[in-house]
């Protein structure tokens, strides 16, 4: 959906804002009006960071509330310096900095009746799922089937993630699945 070049200025405004964050410790201001009327739209995203393969920072959105460019913009600040799993990023790591973004398409509910039929519901590399039961809620984005070998590995780990057993079954667990398009 988007060009090369809306790719290639997303990633530079992701890596401005990192660098704003240790320069200034706030994420690059945008002027939304500066860019295509393609990065202006409300889209709701994920931005990842990486040193050497490893994850050091990942931050999001799931519904869309402001500009594709701005939305790109405060979360990669927040995956460098938010993210509660890690400390503030440093300077002799930003040089080593990879970065993606995940644009995500609205998600949809899924409708299943039992967890066999939810797991053979859900496309392996394709589908995100935001799983949730009660005050228990995660999302795992479609690129962490880079990672996992088949769906039940797959709805296992997010329902760990989410604070639930791996084994945790019942009727009031609802499953949104979602696409994102990749950037790097």
């Amino acid at each position: 959906m988007y060009s090369e070049e809306h790719k290639k200025i997303l990633l530079d405004v992701a890596r401005k804002s990192i660098k704003r964050g240790l320069d200034q410790g706030r994420p690059l201001t945008i002027k939304i009006k500066d860019f295509d009327e393609a990065l202006q739209e409300s889209r709701a995203t994920f931005v990842t960071i990486k040193i050497n393969g490893t994850l050091r920072g990942c931050i999001g959105v799931l519904e869309a509330y402001r500009s594709l460019i701005d939305d790109v913009a405060e979360n990669a600040f927040s995956a460098a310096f938010r993210d509660p799993r890690f400390g503030p990023l440093t300077e002799e790591e930003f040089e080593k900095l990879d970065i993606s973004i995940s644009i995500l398409n609205p998600s949809e509910p899924m409708t299943f009746t039992s967890e066999e039929d939810l797991i053979n519901q859900i496309r392996p590399g394709i589908d995100g799922l935001i799983l949730e039961d009660g005050m228990y809620r995660g999302t795992f984005l479609p690129a962490v089937w880079e990672s996992v070998k088949t769906a039940k590995e797959f709805l296992t780990h997010l329902k760990m993630k989410a604070g639930l057993s791996p084994a945790h079954w019942s009727d009031t667990l609802t499953v949104r699945r979602y696409t994102t398009e990749y950037i790097e």
